[in-house]
């Protein structure tokens, strides 16, 4: 069965305000209804405008051979943010931890960090931490089957990522509520449009995260921690460095902690909580994966093609460069749009029907080339053991109150989601 494409308020227009409404597409004016439905959009610029320009001279990308043309060439796209991020955030504490972190560099800063997580996330690691992981999981349903229910959100899908990251780094278990008012505030200021509110929250959240690492991570050291018992075994990692080689220096360690800690959580936060909803809005494929919970691998792989957790991605032309017949200048700046390219038909047909059977699948939602997500692996786990004891604990799981999606651009998901047993 093919599913409608879903245009929205775009579906009273004829061909012609159709091209209208995409040619006026601006990323900094977006209004609610985008917040909640961005898909109607990007069919609109994919048919449209696949390159299209802004007011502010960058350019939105929604095609998928476009994005992995652009992946595939980090010598003449940068994410490097230095000279982007200078005039949205000024000398801040925003600018100083995003300026640092793995994401959002090149080599050589990046190739270091990456080789010193490499050890964490090896299938050796994460068969590891398979057992533990789905003891996690078992406590937090049985605390929800005490009560009948749960949020997806908060008591569940939240949960989760930050267990295992804060085991991996070694945070406190007295400390680990602290982390995702902090990751939700620094993460909320990489939005399209940065509000004096969300640069404040955000400058807040990373004086406060940079105060409690730099302790925690000088308690860890005394104590001798080395994380040979599988707990803090990343932290201790990033701390002592490549025998004979790389260290990070003191500023450099602090940020990409805190970018494990936010990266680890939300974005993973997001697909299992993406997932849940997916399926309740597809029950035929959520009565398919009941069935069959073999198919929660390829699953998995729908819901984060389906329902990305990242819908954007940045890069910076460094050097002249023509993607799709367009020609970019040198100081570009280019929107990837995930979302839109994970829904792109001349990839994925019907790519706006759930298919939890789905294969070839080969979407763009950890992106792709050397910035490819470090934890992709770790996140993939999570997500398959977290929904699949879900389905075969509670198989008739409804929604029990309205939900509340993020209202954010870049990260797609949920903050609330309740639902009974």
């Amino acid at each position: 069965m093919t599913a409608a494409v879903d245009l929205g308020r775009f579906a009273a227009l004829d061909e012609a305000g159709r091209r209208e409404a995409a040619l006026a597409f601006d990323l900094r004016r977006l209004d609610r209804d985008f917040l909640d439905n961005p898909y109607p959009w990007y069919h609109l610029l994919r048919e449209y405008a696949p390159l299209h320009r802004m007011p502010d001279g960058s350019f939105f990308l929604t095609r998928y051979d476009d994005l992995q043309a652009v992946y595939r060439d980090n010598r003449r796209f940068s994410s490097d943010k230095k000279v982007e991020f200078a005039p949205k955030f000024g000398d801040t504490p925003l600018y100083r931890h995003h300026t640092t972190s793995l994401v959002f560099n090149d080599p050589p800063l990046h190739t270091r960090v990456r080789r010193l997580l490499a050890p964490a996330f090896t299938p050796r690691a994460l068969k590891l931490l398979e057992s533990r992981f789905v003891a996690l999981v078992d406590r937090l349903l049985d605390r929800a089957a005490a009560r009948g229910g749960m949020d997806v959100i908060t008591d569940f899908a939240a949960a989760l990522p930050v267990e295992i990251i804060g085991d991996m780094l070694a945070v406190p278990a007295q400390d680990r509520h602290l982390l995702r008012d902090w990751s939700l505030a620094i993460l909320g200021a990489l939005e399209p449009v940065l509000t004096p509110e969300r640069a404040e929250a955000g400058n807040r959240a990373v004086l406060e995260f940079e105060d409690w690492l730099e302790k925690h991570i000088a308690a860890f050291g005394k104590q001798g921690g080395d994380g040979s018992d599988g707990y803090g075994d990343v932290l201790a990692a990033l701390m002592r460095g490549e025998e004979g080689g790389d260290r990070l220096t003191p500023a450099e360690l602090v940020q990409n902690c805190i970018f494990l800690l936010n990266a680890g959580h939300e974005t993973t936060t997001n697909l299992i909580g993406n997932g849940i909803a997916a399926l309740m809005d597809w029950p035929d494929e959520r009565r398919r994966l009941m069935e069959d919970l073999g198919l929660i691998r390829t699953a998995v792989e729908e819901f984060l093609r389906f329902e990305s957790s990242n819908q954007l991605g940045n890069r910076r032309v460094v050097e002249r460069v023509e993607i799709g017949g367009v020609v970019f200048e040198p100081g570009t700046l280019v929107t990837l749009c995930i979302g839109a390219a994970n829904r792109d038909p001349a990839q994925f047909p019907d790519p706006d029907r759930l298919d939890v059977s789905r294969q070839p699948n080969r979407h763009l939602a950890f992106g792709a080339g050397i910035h490819a997500c470090a934890g992709m692996s770790l996140a993939r786990l999570e997500g398959q053991i977290a929904i699949s004891r879900l389905l075969a604990r509670f198989p008739d799981f409804r929604r029990s109150g309205e939900f509340v999606r993020g209202g954010r651009a870049r990260f797609r998901g949920f903050l609330s989601y309740p639902v009974e047993f």
